[in-house]
């Protein structure tokens, strides 16, 4: 499969989109929508979509494969967020200013804490030495997923130190086909990937059980759309609602450039998640014991559980079942 440009920084929308307010109960975090208008942004009229490859937007949480103490090691998304009273200035101002990037934050101040071991996201913009918030207000980072982290549980679960591997999602080469497998995280330095599964965003995909957690990393662009709708407000309306492969949270296009754009289901105002989503509708392979590589899992672990499964086909990716 071909790499694909990595996530470091939160991806533009394809369209201008405006903040629509929304006052309620049930939304005191976050009272407002944010919308996509019929206007294409300026930075998507910049990119060549023309070239571009668009691909699902996969729903889950983004990770970071890296060096770590000197190997290869699975990195969880931390953003550094502002305190409580500087994040209310700078909504505040969100309606007050013409550009976000005319607040004035103080750094030292206006944020919390983070780990030592946090590192700040590659594209993140820096003054001074220090790395500065993005336009949401937020500096977007990284820290180790560490082995037995509690608050990394279902990160832990994807992944094996012990053989260096990570439990990964992807298109089969067999078309219309997905496959599940270990792969070397030495293959996977400086990519982004998505963790989905059974305690992940309230599990959009079904994966899984509370008995039987599944927890799959998915790396950023591996799905291609076939047939993309064409760049237009209606078109996209049309296509995420009337066809099988619109049943997904999003699209992302990858450029020649490395630079990405996103368009999400919930810049249309459409639902998401849904019922039947286009990826747990399809049929999967689990593959582990190629003749590349042969690895030693621990007894209980998910990598195990798949290891027993090797060569199975299942109908669809929510059908996926151990035995007790």
């Amino acid at each position: 499969m071909e790499r694909r440009g990595a996530v470091q920084r939160k991806v533009p929308c394809l369209f201008v989109t405006r903040v629509k307010e929304e006052p309620s109960a049930k939304r005191e975090r976050q009272p407002f929508k944010v919308l996509a208008t019929d206007t294409l942004s300026g930075t998507a009229l910049e990119a060549d979509l023309s070239s571009a490859i668009a691909t699902e937007k996969v729903d889950g949480t983004c990770c970071y494969v890296t060096a770590y103490k000197g190997k290869p090691c699975l990195w969880a998304r931390l953003d550094r967020r502002p305190t409580k009273q500087a994040e209310k200035r700078f909504r505040r101002s969100l309606y007050a200013l013409d550009d976000c990037r005319e607040f004035l934050w103080n750094v030292e101040e206006d944020f919390r804490p983070v780990p030592d071991t946090w590192i700040p996201a590659k594209d993140i913009e820096f003054s001074n030495g220090s790395p500065l918030p993005d336009e949401n207000g937020h500096m977007p980072g990284w820290v180790p997923v560490e082995k037995h982290s509690k608050q990394h549980c279902w990160h832990c679960a994807a992944v094996s130190d012990e053989a260096g591997v990570a439990l990964l999602l992807r298109p089969h080469i067999e078309p219309g086909l997905l496959e599940i497998s270990p792969v070397p995280l030495a293959e996977l330095l400086e990519q982004t990937l998505e963790l989905i599964g059974t305690n992940i965003n309230a599990n959009p995909y079904g994966l899984g059980s509370k008995k039987q957690p599944i927890h799959l990393l998915v790396p950023h662009g591996a799905f291609e759309i076939q047939n993309p709708p064409a760049l237009a407000h209606k078109a996209f309306l049309s296509w995420f609602e009337g066809c099988s492969e619109g049943k997904v949270e999003g699209i992302v296009w990858h450029c020649h450039d490395g630079s990405l754009i996103k368009l999400h289901r919930h810049h249309l105002g459409l639902r998401w998640p849904l019922a039947e989503p286009h990826l747990s509708s399809q049929p999967v392979v689990i593959s582990f014991h190629t003749t590349e590589h042969h690895f030693d899992f621990e007894p209980k672990s998910l990598f195990h559980c798949f290891a027993k499964l090797d060569g199975q086909r299942f109908d669809r990716l929510q059908d996926i079942k151990f035995d007790p």
